[in-house]
């Protein structure tokens, strides 16, 4: 390794070499990329399960893998296989089985569905059920496949063994800001010398009807079902609440000399990551900002750079009235009001809607996309500007410019917030 392979730091620059996407716009990151820059929505009525009763009847699901309803564990693994095959394929890394490096994977937090649920009651025989009828019923050997399939870190597990990545698969749950954490553990296991190799994904398929219901319970939710492609609108006034989503992103990242070395084509650079944690409120964001603009300054501290040398954001953008607010007062206490009010923002969660612990991943991956075809995708349904939060959301129609540098934004419930710096192929 020779100074050209380190940062400003002297720790390994790293970069990307593949990456993968899966989202309600299709399979494929070449698809996405369409798709985002042509301002389409992947956000539909849902069909899955009955909606009789529901306040919130939408979402960006993924319906083109499965005929019919699975368990969000299979869906989510699904997912990531989908875009771990096409990260890994396009950086022509290791072989099929062997993948030179550890798996950081951000899956959803799992629990039984009511489907299953309902078969262990029925599996009783007989009513009133009380608890220990259920522990029994459990307990019969009858379930086990259920109880492996829904444990936190079988769908990591199922990965490694299929791509055969090094060491034991890490899973983990940032809540929105997941995807993001992922990239960011594979960035500081290059950077201490654990791997020249990582595989970092985000990945959710967990739109079920608990699900639904219960970030309706938190008044989280857009209630604007009538037409759907229009529900999510961040930063915009009428904004009324965010739209479940489903996807995954994965990214091969490597130590740039290991890159150079074996001719790999670089993709881009993950040059900083920050975060820091709100412990304000379980949902909602410290109201002076404080742990939002300490999370991007950590990511600028960590790059090495200033707000003048980011062209472009990539915003966390739930549409909620709260956060897109927040997010606002956050990236003005970084940027000053003159700086943000020149620098383009937009937010993919208007067409693919929040896609929850896979969306820091996606996210990063659409960054690096934009700094790679030198266009913006749009802050689509921007049609009523918000006054409180003078942005350039690069509103309705995709931009074409230089981008150099992005920062992605991922805040989520709980305080969790991470910010990533990427950035273009090293001079």
């Amino acid at each position: 390794m020779t100074q050209a392979h380190l940062d400003k730091f002297g720790r390994p620059i790293v970069v990307v070499t593949g990456i993968g996407i899966v989202t309600s716009l299709g399979q494929g990151k070449d698809d996405n990329w369409r798709r985002l820059t042509a301002g389409e929505s992947g956000i539909h009525t849902i069909t899955r399960f009955p909606i009789a009763g529901m306040r919130t009847t939408i979402a960006g699901t993924v319906d083109f893998l499965f005929e019919g309803r699975v368990p969000a564990p299979d869906l989510s693994e699904k997912l990531a296989t989908l875009a771990a095959e096409e990260a890994i394929a396009e950086a022509s890394i290791g072989t099929p089985g062997d993948f030179p490096g550890p798996l950081f994977a951000a899956v959803p937090p799992v629990e039984l569905e009511w489907p299953e649920r309902r078969q262990i009651a029925d599996a009783v025989g007989h009513y009133p059920i009380v608890y220990h009828d259920l522990l029994a019923a459990a307990d019969s050997g009858k379930f086990r496949p259920w109880h492996e399939r829904f444990l936190f870190g079988s769908v990591a597990d199922r990965l490694a063994d299929r791509f055969g990545t090094r060491g034991q698969p890490i899973s983990l749950s940032t809540a929105c800001a997941s995807g993001a954490t992922a990239i960011q553990l594979g960035v500081e296991a290059i950077r201490r010398g654990d791997t020249e190799v990582a595989l970092s994904l985000g990945t959710d398929g967990s739109v079920h009807p608990e699900a639904l219901i219960r970030f309706s319970l938190l008044s989280a939710l857009t209630t604007a079902n009538d037409k759907p492609a229009e529900a999510a609108r961040p930063f915009a006034k009428n904004r009324d609440g965010f739209v479940m989503a489903e996807g995954a992103a994965a990214l091969v990242l490597e130590s740039y000399a290991h890159a150079v070395a074996r001719g790999a084509k670089i993709l881009g650079v993950l040059e900083g990551c920050g975060e820091m944690a709100d412990n304000f409120h379980r949902t909602r964001s410290n109201p002076d900002g404080r742990p939002i603009i300490g999370c991007m300054r950590n990511a600028f501290a960590d790059a090495g750079i200033t707000p003048d040398d980011v062209d472009y954001i990539n915003a966390h953008g739930t549409s909620t009235p709260e956060n897109d607010r927040m997010e606002y007062v956050g990236m003005k206490g970084v940027f000053g009001e003159e700086k943000l009010a020149r620098t383009p923002i937009s937010s993919n969660k208007s067409m693919i809607g929040h896609t929850l612990t896979a969306a820091g991943a996606i996210e990063a991956a659409v960054s690096l996309l934009t700094i790679a075809n030198g266009r913006i995708p749009p802050t689509i349904n921007y049609n009523i500007p918000d006054p409180a939060i003078p942005l350039d959301v690069v509103p309705n129609v995709a931009r074409d410019a230089t981008v150099r540098r992005v920062i992605s934004n991922s805040f989520g419930f709980g305080g969790q917030n991470v910010c990533l710096v990427l950035a273009g192929e090293p001079a």
